[in-house]
């Protein structure tokens, strides 16, 4: 496994296969990051993070079933697990600190 740091985009692509709870796949993942946050990706960049966050430990991948739309293909599918739920939540906790330090004033 990787080292456990987890980067702003990172965070982006595990909390969306968490909100595709099971249903995560390259294109669905970049589409709900495009419809959320106005931010354009591609697919490749997706896939790579994708493979990342597997690498680290924070998902897993799973075959769907064949699909004929893809020509009998299967998706390759992905699903947040524990260490990942974990991981999103010190990086919310952390940054929910930071928020409360920062001044009322700093704007």
């Amino acid at each position: 496994m990787k080292g456990t740091h987890l980067g702003e985009f990172e965070e982006l692509v595990l909390l969306t296969v968490g909100i595709l709870n099971g249903e995560a796949y390259g294109i669905n993942v970049m589409d709900e990051i495009e419809a959320h946050t106005e931010r354009k990706v591609s697919v490749s960049t997706i896939h790579a993070t994708l493979y990342r966050l597997e690498e680290k430990g924070f998902i897993e991948s799973y075959t769907g079933d064949p699909s004929p739309t893809r020509g009998g293909r299967s998706k390759r599918l992905y699903r947040i697990n524990l260490e990942g739920q974990r991981a999103l939540e010190k990086v919310r906790m952390q940054r929910e600190k930071m928020w409360e330090l920062l001044p009322k004033n700093a704007f």
